[in-house]
């Protein structure tokens, strides 16, 4: 079994898909004129820049959206997870230092993905008649671009993706972390996380964002505070680590690694292969989770929602993943650990450059995130149960237990091949969600001095027709 769900994850994650994620995002880059570079200085001023200017301005949100800082929360909750810190350093394990460079290079092209498929999805979401926002890229598809059979299958993979990646893989390494640093037993702690999660998400989507929006801050204060004093310890091995990566990219690797690659090539194979995968596992651009989230958001224009969408790419791959791999690269360099040591790794630099301290911090933050990821992908797939139910309750109950059982699940099984599982799935639902982007790429408008564009008009859906 676990040869063969190598072989599908070496075919779905072959070089066409990986060609199709560069391409769409090189394709959105040119046609923006390299807006996610260019206007750094403007998406970072109306993003996390616009925070300082007091969000909310007083206003009552409109019924059935939630607040800009409270869909960003989300939204990172949704892609500041354990891939973050367990997938970098299964990551490196697997594709070597070289597959951070790829990593930064599939955010860097993905930040256009992830603001194209955010405007079309505020472009095409319409209200039902009880107020909530009917979004995503099932819905692009079906509205957008008259593809209602790739709407379901996009559905259908969102679906699984969401007990997947969203639920079972952070529910394990939530039990995972909890049985190592406070030896809580796994049953225990499956029971307590499905408790948790259960009255979290049954209050919608107005309590998950809360809950994201307090939940999100903190870890990343906790995590990114720890990360620096281990790295001004290991100041002097930050520049040589930089250099290792970069050369190692392009398959100029040390004799020992070369050694158990193989060669040079298929090193450089490796660490494309395993650095865009984990870049995409991380911060989701071209999967369409985006534009689920930010479909939530009070009425707004589409270009605000991108360049949060690039925002929260940047945030997630720039910043958290290239914290969590200088981290381990230059922990490893100092203390001699092999980076065979795969997940482990990461906690392992945590105690011994901090101690206990250490640990008991980027454990807390693991299950932070964790935790805060698995209600997030909570609303996503209910979002894409509801679609495929054909109606805006039809999928709410039997989807509530079904996740909750993963979640369980997750905490209690060993789960040796749900990474690679978890990619297959990822990888099948980008298909639909990229051919969406390129059917209606002549759509979207991308940001100027002048760059809100009226959010499109409320439209409601009539019950008695099947959406």
């Amino acid at each position: 079994m676990a040869y063969w769900i190598h072989q599908i994850h070496q075919a779905v994650w072959g070089p066409w898909l990986l060609t199709l994620f560069l391409s769409i995002g090189l394709y959105l880059t040119v046609r923006s004129k390299g807006f996610q570079i260019r206007g750094i200085g403007f998406w970072i001023r109306h993003t996390i820049g616009s925070l300082w200017k007091k969000d909310e301005k007083g206003e009552e949100k409109p019924h059935g959206g939630i607040s800009q800082i409270q869909t960003a929360c989300t939204a990172l909750a949704a892609t500041v997870g354990t891939g973050n810190i367990v997938g970098v350093a299964t990551a490196l394990t697997a594709g070597g230092p070289g597959a951070v460079f790829w990593m930064w290079i599939s955010a860097l092209i993905g930040m256009m993905t992830a603001y194209g498929e955010t405007w079309l999805g505020i472009r095409h979401r319409f209200r039902s008649r009880e107020g909530k926002w009917i979004c995503g890229p099932m819905v692009t598809l079906k509205r957008g671009a008259g593809c209602p059979r790739m709407a379901a299958a996009y559905a259908v993979f969102c679906l699984l993706a969401s007990l997947g990646m969203g639920s079972m893989v952070q529910a394990n390494s939530l039990a995972e972390t909890a049985e190592f640093s406070w030896r809580l037993p796994r049953f225990m702690c499956g029971i307590l996380l499905a408790l948790m999660v259960g009255l979290i998400i049954k209050g919608g989507i107005g309590r998950i964002a809360e809950t994201a929006g307090r939940l999100v801050p903190w870890s990343a204060a906790i995590y990114l505070t720890a990360s620096l004093l281990v790295l001004i310890q290991c100041r002097e091995q930050i520049l040589p680590v930089l250099y290792q990566i970069v050369s190692a990219a392009f398959g100029q690797e040390d004799a020992a690694r070369s050694f158990a690659g193989g060669t040079a090539g298929w090193g450089m194979k490796l660490a494309v292969q395993y650095g865009i995968a984990r870049g995409v596992f991380s911060n989701e651009a071209g999967l369409g989770s985006l534009a689920i989230l930010h479909g939530a958001a009070e009425d707004t224009s589409p270009e605000t929602q991108g360049m949060w969408a690039i925002f929260e790419v940047f945030f997630d791959t720039i910043v958290v993943c290239t914290v969590t791999a200088l981290v381990i690269l230059c922990g490893a360099s100092q203390k001699g650990f092999p980076l065979e040591e795969g997940a482990s790794l990461a906690v392992r630099c945590f105690s011994e450059f901090l101690g206990k301290a250490g640990e008991y911090a980027v454990a807390l933050s693991m299950m932070l995130f964790a935790f805060a990821t698995i209600i997030a992908w909570y609303y996503m797939g209910k979002q894409a149960a509801e679609y495929l139910s054909g109606g805006e309750k039809g999928g709410g109950l039997w989807y509530l237990f079904l996740y909750l059982g993963a979640v369980f699940t997750g905490c209690v099984a060993r789960l040796e091949l749900v990474w690679e599982l978890s990619d297959i799935v990822n990888g099948l639902m980008a298909l639909p969600n990229i051919a969406a982007i390129w059917l209606l790429a002549g759509q979207i408008r991308y940001p100027s001095k002048n760059f809100l564009t009226p959010a499109p008009k409320r439209r409601i859906l009539n019950p008695s027709k099947r959406e």
